[in-house]
């Protein structure tokens, strides 16, 4: 046994969170949410994806690995939402438009249709 400098005995550094840091979320509700109603281009079922990764490296204790899945879950999430939410307010604001500007356009196309014919020379004067 080698006694020649001196060795200090220290426990194995664990892994995981430091005590006050919390837990990372893994925003799988919301990814369930996305994924059943407001499915946008298949960004709800990413989330989803990634939510359930987060969760798994959560339990596993590999919270650096949580925390990219968890970062990338929100972002999908966010994703799919502002697109769900945007494109039918898009649609509703182009339905709108259109009618408006058909309504002008039989406004103003009445008096074509309305012409009369047979009119007597008297009425030109």
């Amino acid at each position: 046994m080698d006694t020649s400098y001196p060795r200090e005995e220290r426990p194995p550094a664990k892994r995981g969170p430091p005590p006050g840091d919390p837990a990372p979320r893994d925003h799988l509700i919301w990814a369930i949410f996305n994924t059943l109603y407001m499915n946008f281009c298949c960004l709800g079922f990413v989330a989803l994806a990634f939510a359930v990764k987060a969760r798994d490296r959560k339990v596993s204790g590999d919270v650096e690995a949580a925390r990219h899945f968890s970062s990338k879950a929100r972002c999908y999430n966010a994703l799919a939402t502002a697109g769900s939410v945007v494109l039918p307010l898009l649609l509703a604001a182009l339905i709108v438009t259109g009618v408006i500007h058909l309504s002008k356009l039989a406004q103003e196309s009445v008096g074509f249709f309305t012409y009369q014919f047979g009119r007597s020379d008297d009425e030109d004067q």
